[in-house]
């Protein structure tokens, strides 16, 4: 393990059994460095999700879902422990492709988190709940309506309202699964510069289906292809020069502009983009 390597998997393989029994990864080792921002990528169907939720365990959701090899945050197994799953599931938090606000207001959507896993007074919540909805770029937009439930938001704001939401969990790690596919182009870049000031704070592990976003935001990039990994590299290695054909021939087939550190000429296609698999 790396100095700087906060999660990793060894020799990770998920299969789902039942009619038909499928292989969604087959023995995946990749690490995810601290403060990085991490992109899976690959075609429909290739096993990016699941190895996003397969961090936390979120894919045990599925009882027919098989695995054997081992995740490790930092050196702690997440799979052979006797630590408590919704522990493991606060230090490796989750943001969902859809989002979706609990059923109370905008502050408690935020204190939800601190009221289970600690003992906090009432001041101290307003603190948690001003610090990370600013964390977010939120504050400005709802701290004269907090009372006001969370599903009144747009879905723009309902989704920076679940990062603030993990966030104040106080995660190690932050699980991001096409979190701007949903939203409009200006919802989008809102979620986007958000995640680019987060990773300064936390690791950042995000599925998405646009080359062009992974490009504006990806420190590292994670290419899949039917549950195997064929490339892994830093952002600019992999997209300027790919070190593997299938790499290049997906790149190329996807690429609409060239890597140039944020200068976006082409339509953002978080838009049309795929459902995760």
């Amino acid at each position: 393990m790396t100095h700087d390597t906060v999660i990793r998997t060894d020799d990770l393989e998920v299969t789902y059994t039942g009619k038909r029994e499928v292989t969604a990864l087959n023995g995946v080792s990749v690490d995810f460095s601290e403060n990085k921002l991490t992109a899976i990528i690959g075609p429909s169907g290739c096993g990016k999700s699941t190895l996003l939720k397969s961090l936390n365990r979120l894919h045990e959701i599925q009882p027919n879902a098989e695995i054997t090899g081992e995740v490790y945050l930092e050196d702690d197994p997440v799979y052979e422990t006797d630590e408590p799953l919704p522990e493991i599931r606060r230090r490796v938090g989750y943001v969902p492709q859809k989002p979706t606000p609990l059923p109370v207001s905008i502050y408690n959507n935020v204190a939800y988190g601190p009221k289970i896993h600690g003992d906090y007074s009432r001041e101290e919540l307003d603190d948690i709940v001003e610090t990370q909805l600013r964390k977010v770029n939120l504050w400005s937009e709802v701290e004269d309506r907090l009372d006001s439930p969370g599903a009144e938001l747009s879905t723009g704001q309902i989704q920076r309202l679940c990062l603030a939401r993990s966030l104040a969990a106080e995660p190690d790690v932050l699980l991001c699964d096409e979190v701007t596919s949903a939203l409009d182009p200006i919802s989008a870049e809102q979620v986007e510069e958000t995640l680019a000031d987060l990773k300064e704070e936390y690791t950042i592990v995000m599925v998405t289906h646009s080359m062009e976003q992974a490009k504006r935001l990806a420190d590292d990039v994670i290419f899949l292809y039917l549950g195997d990994v064929i490339e892994t590299n830093d952002a600019r290695t992999f997209f300027e020069n790919p070190q593997n054909e299938r790499t290049q021939e997906f790149v190329e087939g996807h690429a609409a502009v060239e890597y140039d550190d944020g200068d976006d000429t082409a339509p953002d296609s978080t838009a049309d983009a795929p459902p995760a698999e």
